[in-house]
């Protein structure tokens, strides 16, 4: 395979690099794009300037207009990178080996976070006399002697719920 792509001619853009003269600054003076192999745009592209980008672009252009079967394959990957390839508005935002960077940070923040509630837990008062099981059951028979919400509620005929009772 590699042999063939070594022997085989490579196609560049000496045709539209001299029909792409810029004139600059008077009649005489002109800028000429260089000559770049389009089975090696992939490695050039973010080398080139924006004009030799432009030259480049439109060659592809005129020669995606032919019969594809006939373009070569360097060709072909040559206009797909510059249409598809990783770079203008779809260059990756974050270099490669981030996400693990990422990650770690996170499980720092969260174990920093996770730290931070013992020790905000540790220094706290013990709950208040109400929320122990004993005051909830005692608050159950005072709302039945009360007879309280006896549509619905746990005065009820029926009633077979918790009531208030919620402490494990």
């Amino acid at each position: 395979m590699q042999a063939i792509r070594l022997a085989r001619p490579r196609v560049s853009l000496r045709r539209l690099a001299t029909t792409a003269q810029v004139p600059t600054s008077g009649p005489s003076s002109s800028v000429t794009a260089s000559v770049i192999p389009l089975s090696n745009v992939e490695a050039q592209w973010e080398n080139m300037s924006k004009s030799e980008q432009a030259v480049v672009h439109r060659q592809l252009e005129e020669l995606q207009k032919k019969d594809w079967k006939t373009l070569s394959m360097d060709e072909k990957k040559a206009a797909y990178y510059v249409a598809f390839g990783p770079h203008g508005p779809r260059a990756p935002v974050s270099p490669p080996g981030q996400g693990l960077k990422v990650f770690l940070f996170t499980m720092g923040l969260v174990g920093v976070a996770g730290l931070l509630s013992i020790a905000i837990r540790s220094r706290a008062p013990p709950p208040p006399k109400t929320l122990t099981r004993e005051w909830e059951e005692a608050t159950n028979e005072r709302l039945l002697e009360q007879k309280s919400n006896p549509i619905s509620g746990i005065s009820s005929e029926g009633y077979s719920g918790k009531g208030f009772v919620v402490s494990k």
